[in-house]
């Protein structure tokens, strides 16, 4: 018998979000980004993106927690 497990659920897993195109465009214009691939990269074949369903193109939101600041944002652009 076969157990599918959600990593997403794993406690050493920081949570990602898949943004909106809208929430994409709001990020880079907020970091004053001119393209895409300015931003760190996270491959397709990433589990955490498989399991987000995302694209190529498509920007991930990274929070994760912090000693100091108790959360970190970071950003990923997915490429193939």
């Amino acid at each position: 018998m076969e157990t599918e497990i959600n990593i997403l659920n794993h406690e050493l897993i920081p949570k990602h979000i898949l943004l909106s195109q809208q929430e994409k465009e709001e990020v880079i214009k907020h970091y004053g980004i001119r393209k895409i691939n300015q931003f760190p990269k996270i491959l397709k074949s990433d589990p955490v993106v498989q399991l987000l369903e995302a694209k190529p193109g498509d920007l991930i939101k990274i929070i994760r927690k912090s000693d100091t600041a108790k959360e970190s944002i970071y950003y990923r652009v997915v490429i193939e």
